[in-house]
């Protein structure tokens, strides 16, 4: 990993010339996304992540903590909060911010910990990467929940971005889940190796979950496909 994405939040974050990020998908064109975008402040994130915020409790694992804007909001809130992220440059960006519990980690080696909130926001699913790898970090994930707590993550049903035929019926790939892509970073003229990265509708989450021993409540729905859910 070059870790573009972890580059581009420390350059904006010490103000060394950030340029933006460009993202691509097997089934997208280039996208382009201003760093600024991850460095908002609660009353600039949407609806689905600003209920996540809201229902937090107890001690708190801000997974996939980017450029910490979550876990800082919460911070000032006065709660418990350790951030991870598999990104070196974005973990020294959130220390710099003030983030007192942050550090590098993939979450499936985290241990001895036990969290009465754990956060997967900004599409949480990804990490999983591939449906197969879903029943891997469910467990993982209810391994490190206190008795009565709650994992709060988000996704987005991606159906929409295929083709319907004339019967209406979706033109997804006949081999594998439609949720399942690889992802492309590029910045400052750098390619990231690419990743795989997993969009979940909720049916399908819901499903995963309850095979893993998890309660699945749907929280919010948003306006583009997207949703917020309570493990527990």
């Amino acid at each position: 990993m070059k870790d573009l994405f972890g580059e581009a939040i420390l350059d904006f974050q010490t103000d060394n010339s950030p340029e933006d990020l460009v993202t691509e998908t097997n089934i997208s064109e280039a996208d382009e996304m201003s760093v600024d975008y991850l460095f908002r402040s609660y009353n600039d994130m949407p609806k689905l992540e600003k209920k996540a915020l809201q229902l937090a409790k107890g001690k708190i694992l801000d997974i996939g903590c980017g450029a910490g804007s979550h876990s800082l909001y919460l911070q000032e809130k006065g709660f418990d909060v350790t951030a991870i992220d598999i990104s070196p440059k974005a973990i020294k960006a959130c220390e710099l911010r003030g983030v007192k519990n942050a550090r590098v980690q993939n979450v499936l080696d985290v241990k001895n910990e036990k969290f009465d909130t754990i956060l997967l926001l900004m599409n949480g699913t990804g990490i999983f990467g591939t449906l197969a790898e879903t029943t891997t970090y469910l467990q993982k994930l209810k391994s490190l929940l206190n008795p009565n707590g709650q994992i709060l993550i988000d996704s987005s049903d991606i159906i929409y971005m295929f083709d319907e035929d004339e019967d209406g019926a979706y033109l997804v790939p006949a081999n594998g889940y439609y949720g399942e892509l690889t992802f492309t970073v590029s910045y400052k003229g750098q390619i990231e190796d690419t990743f795989p990265w997993l969009y979940l509708d909720y049916n399908t989450l819901q499903n995963a979950a309850h095979a893993n021993g998890l309660e699945c409540e749907l929280v919010v729905e948003g306006k583009h496909y997207d949703y917020l859910a309570k493990l527990f």
